[in-house]
């Protein structure tokens, strides 16, 4: 028997969604978890490779969206 515990997120064979959250970051979320207060899906479901390669080519400023922009209050 394996008792080592495994990261959902690093499973290959899953499924993901991509989540977005108001500040316009991204996030890798396994199907079978319960999507988190304030994020919605992007893109989904799919395999973990094509949800990475979809965050890889999006997200390309990892600050928040309230620090991209002069004068922005975080709400």
């Amino acid at each position: 028997m394996n008792l080592e515990q495994k990261n959902p997120f690093d499973n290959d064979e899953a499924t993901f969604y991509v989540l977005i959250n108001n500040q316009q970051q991204y996030s890798l979320w396994p199907t079978f978890a319960t999507q988190p207060a304030g994020w919605e899906r992007v893109i989904g479901p799919d395999s973990r490779a094509a949800c990475i390669a979809y965050i890889e080519e999006h997200w390309i400023d990892m600050r928040p969206a309230c620090l991209r922009k002069p004068f922005c209050v975080n709400p």
